[in-house]
Parts: C-alpha cells; sequence; structure tokens
C-alpha cells in the first residue's frame, strides 16, 4: 500500500486524480474537448504561463537553441509566422536584442506574419506576407542587411486529413526555405518545422544542397503523439 512521507494512504478511493477533466459542452466537439483537456493538463502550457511565455512553443526553440546555439549575441533573426511571438521572446535576451549584456554585440529581430502581433520590447513585428513579391527585399530593409537566422514555426490550417495536412505543412516549408536562400548571410542557419509523413525528402535534399549541415530533430517540448520535428540547417553556403 504506498504511503506519503506523512503515512497517509494514497492508493485506493482515497487517492486523488489530479487530471484536469473537461465536460463535453453543448457545441463543442469530441476532437475539441479532447484538445482543451490536453492543454490544461500540458505541463510546457502551464510553465508558459508561470514563466510568462506567449505559448508553449517558446520551450521548443529554447531546447533547439540549447542544443545548436544559432541565437547568439549579435545574431540577426527572422521570425516567419511569428504570431504569438514566443519564438520571439525567447530570441530577444540571447541575440541581446535589448543591449543588456554588457560588452556584448547587439542583435535584431524582425518578425512577419498575417496577422497583427502584439508588440514586443527588443523585436520589430509587421503584417506581411512573405511570400508576396519583394518581401524579401522588405525584410532585408527592415534587418539593414542580410539574416543571420531564419526560423519558422509555421503551420498551415489544419483540413483533418493527415496526408492533405501534411503536403500543405511541407509547402509552407519549402517557401520558406526559399525566403531563407534570398535573405540569410553566408554561414546562416535555418529553423523550421516539418511534419513527418514522407513528402519531406525533397526538402532534405534541397537543403543539404544549400547547407553544410542539415539535422532533424523533436525536442523535448514537442508533444510525443505529433508528427512534428524540426529541421535545423547550419552553414549556409551563400
Amino acid at each position: 500500500m504506498a504511503k506519503t512521507p506523512t503515512g497517509k494512504n494514497t492508493s485506493g478511493r482515497g487517492q486523488r486524480d489530479l487530471t484536469v477533466k473537461v465536460k463535453t459542452a453543448r457545441g463543442r466537439t469530441l476532437s475539441s474537448t479532447r484538445w482543451l483537456q490536453r492543454q490544461l493538463n500540458d505541463p510546457y502550457v502551464k510553465r508558459a504561463q508561470i514563466e510568462g511565455y506567449r505559448g508553449r512553443a517558446a520551450f521548443k526553440i529554447m531546447e533547439l537553441d540549447d542544443k545548436y546555439r544559432f541565437l547568439v549575441p549579435g545574431a540577426r533573426v527572422v521570425d516567419l509566422g511569428c504570431a504569438p511571438g514566443g519564438w520571439a521572446q525567447v530570441a530577444v535576451p540571447r541575440v541581446n536584442a535589448l543591449g543588456e549584456k554588457s560588452g556584448k554585440a547587439v542583435g535584431r529581430i524582425i518578425g512577419v506574419d498575417l496577422q497583427e502581433v502584439e508588440p514586443l520590447a527588443g523585436a520589430e513585428f509587421h503584417q506581411l506576407d512573405f511570400m508576396d513579391e519583394g518581401a524579401d527585399d522588405q525584410v532585408k530593409d527592415w534587418l539593414g542587411g542580410n539574416a543571420d537566422v531564419v526560423m519558422s514555426d509555421m503551420a498551415a490550417s489544419s483540413s483533418g486529413h493527415k496526408q492533405t495536412d501534411h503536403l500543405r505543412i511541407m509547402s509552407l516549408c519549402e517557401a520558406a526555405a526559399y525566403f531563407a536562400f534570398d535573405v540569410l548571410e553566408d554561414g546562416g542557419t535555418f529553423v523550421a518545422k516539418v511534419l513527418a509523413g514522407g513528402a519531406e525528402g525533397e526538402l532534405q535534399k534541397l537543403l543539404k544542397q544549400k547547407f553544410k549541415s542539415v539535422a532533424n530533430v523533436k525536442p523535448p517540448s514537442s508533444r510525443a503523439d505529433s508528427s512534428e520535428k524540426f529541421v535545423v540547417a547550419t552553414g549556409f553556403r551563400g
């Protein structure tokens, strides 16, 4: 029989279920109810709320950068599909965008998204479709030159059809890669979300032609039941 340090019984009827359960409300589908329940019980969602991040995705870029070290002081960063701003939020102190690290180079962060994004100190957010003609030149103008990092956590709206969703996100990721080719400095880094599903081979082939190293990573904060992973391509051959 399990006991707590105080000697109290924690098994059987006396054990409290700490999992938050969500009742199916009128008008809410079973899938949306499950999603809400998963959100309420997600430790990364809770941690993001406690630590003041704009979403759990902040921990994904944090873990990727801890491993590959591309968000360095002085880096010029482009954040594609930046809403709600969690990735930029992590990048601000790491690239020293606010100049708070004495003696370190000061970086810049330009975020673009189709929707308006709540302002964030140390980052510039613009409403822009990065696939528009001339968008690359506009971003370089805002940035004051080429970028050291292009990062993307973009995902196409879900259709509910797994194969269709996979093709959509891979198409979006490929477009982000071509944008990166236009704006990256030699030696730069491209980081993007992809979905495992079979159509990512062409993207991998393309990136290996353009970068010295291409890694596929599933950070700890990425849900185990999700098919998402992240490609980290370093050493851009301009």
